[in-house]
């Protein structure tokens, strides 16, 4: 226990530089400017019971799986990108949103990782039930507000030691819209119309980039933009079904532990951010892995 104890307090120093506590913020930030000045069609009772029932979720989760300790952050994120990306008339169905997002950490998993976004999930979950939508254009198509949200995603994508495949992805799915128009003889200012959209910009600076669910080696991880690329287009035009990035990244996540194995990397640590060529250098008690492996 005195091992235990000692270890722990030599952690806790380094958890500020935890990259949940710069996505937290950024995230509160876009959601409290798009509810006081975009005017978003978003109850604020809506914001209440997705932020109460993540938290209730995580905290009955780590009990009934007995992690060591209640952690909010990772279950505050999800339902923050909730409050943002979905909108429903049903305050029940805002309820099973964050409830699915949050038990999917503990239920769906693979050699103790989980394999969805939970974000992600819940969203695919509320678009095929037809409980929810998505509204692309409540965002506006100003480019300094896209601006905006890039430079707080690059924030948080920078601190999270996963830059390499959110810019991997934008790179690809801008490409490929870009030869698409091309190859139509389509104007330039169709692609360009296209990516000026604050969810794809969320979706690849918050999502895509989530630490816990992407390959854990640099070459997997671009990989992996790559076929969540092709995939979201294919969808998106070849299946006409909107928000294909959203489609792409539930249907390409299986593929992640396949990566895994064929291109090995450090598996990523809430507690010290690490890259391709850093290791973990805190030896962390069994207790405190177990922790950190359901966050």
């Amino acid at each position: 226990m005195g091992h235990d104890k000692d270890t722990y307090q030599r952690i806790r120093p380094s958890l500020w530089r935890d990259p949940r506590l710069y996505q937290i913020v950024s995230l509160s930030t876009l959601l409290l400017y798009g509810l006081v000045f975009l005017h978003f069609d978003l109850p604020i009772w809506q914001v209440i019971v997705t932020l109460s029932t993540a938290q209730l979720t995580q905290y009955a989760a780590t009990k009934y799986f007995d992690v060591p300790s209640f952690d909010p952050k990772s279950a505050l994120i999800s339902s923050l990108s909730l409050c943002l990306l979905l909108r429903t008339n049903d305050l029940a169905t805002a309820a099973l949103a964050a409830f699915i997002a949050i038990s999917s950490k503990f239920i769906i998993r693979w050699n103790d990782k989980h394999i969805f976004n939970p974000t992600n999930l819940a969203l695919v979950v509320l678009l095929t039930s037809g409980l929810g939508w998505i509204s692309s254009g409540q965002w506006g198509q100003a480019a300094w507000f896209g601006f905006l949200i890039a430079c707080l995603g690059s924030l948080v994508i920078t601190r999270a030691a996963r830059a390499d495949v959110t810019l991997a992805f934008l790179v690809f799915y801008i490409g490929l819209l870009v030869m698409r128009a091309l190859w139509l003889g389509d104007p330039l200012a169709i692609p360009l119309h296209q990516i000026e959209s604050g969810a794809l910009l969320i979706f690849a600076f918050f999502m895509i980039s989530d630490p816990k669910t992407t390959p854990d080696s640099r070459t997997g991880r671009i990989l992996f933009a790559l076929i969540v690329a092709f995939a979201a287009l294919y969808i998106q035009f070849g299946l006409f079904t909107p928000n294909g990035p959203l489609w792409g990244l539930i249907a390409c996540a299986p593929c992640v532990p396949m990566l895994d194995r064929l291109f090995p990397g450090i598996r990523y640590d809430w507690s010290k951010p690490t890259t391709d060529r850093t290791a973990l250098s805190i030896p962390l008690t069994a207790s405190y892995q177990s922790q950190r492996r359901l966050a």
